[in-house]
């Protein structure tokens, strides 16, 4: 549309719908500013995050960091428990999808039955997260021994952090499950909750992949960065 269309619009008259429209179809998607918001969210998250990497980087520069793989006495240079709480995550986000396709089908019960799976394995990735916190400590690596056992307790807290912001959100979802059963009305609420337990689950796979590297991945990265 040009200038001059725009010039010559008159918005105090009404004009007439269009055959077989109606005012529902000339009103914008309820659901628009909900996407647009959680992409904001997720901008944010993927920026915090970053900006954590990159100091990791930036820090593991200096002498008196020391990184948590690589040497047989590392915590991390046998990432079976790290790889046990990646699997927790992974079958939650699965289970979130998987409610999301059954609301999609109007399957009331499979939706149920996936959203109850995803809370209770989000939790468990939670409770092994602080278990292995425990762990850690039981070992030596206390958060003021060494920048790098620092950095793994920031990561993991914030990242636990978004985790629990998640399920604070998704408990609105399933109060509305609980007493409504519109599922159709409840697609596009999973769907966000869904593509936010993606998108946490694709963060710490990243994570993973940092605090497991050895000193000489870390020291290429840092490399790579400019440090």
């Amino acid at each position: 549309m040009s200038i001059f269309s725009t010039l010559r619009e008159k918005p105090w008259i009404q004009h007439p719908l269009p055959a077989g429209g109606s005012v529902d179809e000339e009103v914008a998607d309820p659901q628009a500013a909900a996407r647009l918001a959680l992409r904001f969210v997720l901008a944010i998250v993927g920026v915090l995050f970053f900006l954590f990497i990159i100091t990791f980087l930036s820090r593991s520069q200096y002498p008196d960091f020391e990184a948590l793989s690589g040497a047989p006495w590392q915590p991390f240079t046998d990432a079976s428990r790290l790889w046990f709480n990646t699997g927790v995550l992974a079958v939650a986000s699965l289970a979130m999808q998987i409610s999301l396709v059954s609301a999609r089908r109007q399957r009331l019960n499979a939706a149920v039955v996936g959203l109850s799976a995803a809370v209770f394995f989000t939790i468990g990735f939670l409770l092994a997260q602080y278990e292995l916190w425990l762990h850690l400590q039981s070992m030596g690596f206390y958060m003021n021994s060494n920048p790098a056992n620092s950095y793994f307790y920031l990561l993991t807290a914030v990242h636990g952090l978004h985790l629990v912001g998640g399920l604070l959100v998704l408990a609105h979802v399933v109060f509305r499950i609980w007493y409504d059963e519109e599922l159709a009305t409840l697609a596009g609420p999973l769907q966000l909750c869904a593509v936010y337990w993606h998108f946490l689950f694709g963060v710490w796979l990243v994570l993973f992949a940092l605090l497991t590297s050895t000193p000489e991945t870390i020291n290429a990265l840092a490399a790579l960065c400019g440090f």
